[in-house]
C-alpha cells in the first residue's frame, strides 16, 4: 500500500501515457499545493480547495440520454485541471465513460468488471487519462453486462464496490462513480460504495417525474446498506434557452431541491457531444465553448461547497 498525495493511503496510478491531443487542449501545469485552509479561489484560478477528505459521488440516473455520463467526465476534468486527484470509476457497460477518456475497453481488457468479482485490485486496473494530469479512470468493458447475474451469486454482493475503494482509493480528493441508466446491482454497489449521490436532471419534460423510482431506490439504500447516503448535488443540464419549457423546468427543478441545485446550467452543445468523438472532454475539446465553461462553473460550485462543508 502506498501513501496518496496528502499521506492518505491509496494507489499511486504511473504517468499519465502520451496522446495526440487537438490544438486546442490547454497544456498541463503541475498542480499547485493546496492548502486545506486556502480560502475559495476565483473560478479562473490555478488550484481550487482540495476537501478534507475524500468526496465518493455516485452520478446516477435511471433515464438514459439525461447528460450523465457526459456530466461525470467533465466534472472530473475540470476538477483535475485545478490541481485536484480525481478518479472515475465507469461502471456502464457500454463504456462511454472510458471512450470520453480515450482509455481502451476492449472487452477481456482488466477492468472494473474484475474488480467487482475479487480477480483484481481496483489500484491493478486503473489507468491516466491522456492529456489530463491528476485524473485517473477504472474502466469498463461489456464483460460488465454480464456481472449482475455473477454478482446475483454472491455474499455480499451489494457492497464488492466498496470494499475495493476502501482499500485503495483514500488518495483521491473526488472519486465519481458512472452509473449504467438501471436501477440493478451495478448501481446499487455504486450507491452503497458513495456518500453522495450526484442526479443529473435534463430541462425537459417529466424531467422531475422520472426521478420518483431513482429517489425511492436512494432512500431504500440509505435505510437497509449504506446510513451515509444522501443527495448532496442536482445538476440541471441540457438547457435550451429558446423555449418556455426549459425555464419552466429549472424553476420546477429549484422549487423541488432547493439548495441542493448548483448555480450553474449546463446548455446544449454541439462541441459537448463532439468531444468523445476525438476521444476528449469538452475541458480539452475546446475549453473556450459555452458547455465547457458551464461544467467548469459547476464544478467550481461543486469544490467551493465540498471545501466549506469540511471546515
Amino acid at each position: 500500500m502506498t501513501l496518496g498525495p496528502d499521506g492518505r493511503s491509496g494507489f499511486v496510478p504511473g504517468p499519465p501515457p502520451v496522446a495526440d491531443v487537438s490544438r486546442e487542449t490547454v497544456s498541463p501545469s503541475p498542480p499547485a499545493d493546496v492548502s486545506r485552509e486556502t480560502p475559495p479561489a476565483r473560478p479562473g484560478s490555478e488550484a481550487w480547495p482540495a476537501p478534507s477528505r475524500t468526496r465518493v459521488l455516485t452520478v446516477a440516473n435511471q433515464k438514459g440520454g439525461v447528460g450523465k455520463t457526459t456530466t461525470t467526465v467533465n466534472l472530473a476534468a475540470a476538477l483535475a485541471q485545478h490541481g485536484l486527484q480525481v478518479l472515475v470509476i465507469d461502471l456502464d457497460p457500454q463504456g462511454n465513460a472510458s471512450t470520453a477518456f480515450d482509455l481502451d475497453h476492449a472487452r477481456g481488457r482488466s477492468s472494473v468488471y474484475d474488480v467487482l468479482l475479487g480477480k483484481q485490485r481496483l489500484g491493478d486496473i486503473v489507468a491516466s487519462v491522456p492529456a489530463i494530469p491528476n485524473l485517473w479512470c477504472a474502466p469498463a468493458t461489456v464483460d460488465l453486462a454480464g456481472a449482475e447475474v455473477e454478482l446475483a451469486q454472491m455474499m455480499a454482493r451489494e457492497q464488492r464496490l466498496l470494499r475495493a475503494l476502501e482499500a485503495e482509493a483514500g488518495g483521491m480528493d473526488y472519486v465519481f462513480i458512472d452509473c449504467p441508466p438501471s436501477l440493478g446491482l451495478l448501481t446499487i454497489n455504486a450507491l452503497v460504495a458513495a456518500a453522495e449521490v450526484l442526479i443529473p436532471v435534463q430541462c425537459e419534460f417529466y424531467a422531475l417525474e422520472g426521478l420518483t423510482q431513482l429517489l425511492e431506490t436512494i432512500e431504500l439504500v440509505r435505510v437497509h446498506l449504506n446510513a451515509r447516503l444522501s443527495i448532496s448535488t442536482i445538476l440541471l443540464t441540457m438547457y435550451d434557452g429558446r423555449t418556455r419549457l426549459a425555464d419552466q423546468v429549472v424553476a420546477d427543478v429549484r422549487a423541488h431541491f432547493g439548495p441542493l441545485v448548483l448555480d450553474a446550467v449546463i446548455p446544449r452543445s454541439v462541441r459537448v457531444s463532439e468531444a468523445p468523438g476525438f476521444g476528449q472532454t469538452v475541458m480539452t475539446y475546446d475549453r473556450s465553448s459555452r458547455g465547457a465553461q458551464a461544467y467548469e462553473a459547476a464544478a467550481y460550485d461543486l469544490a467551493m461547497r465540498g471545501w466549506a462543508g469540511s471546515r
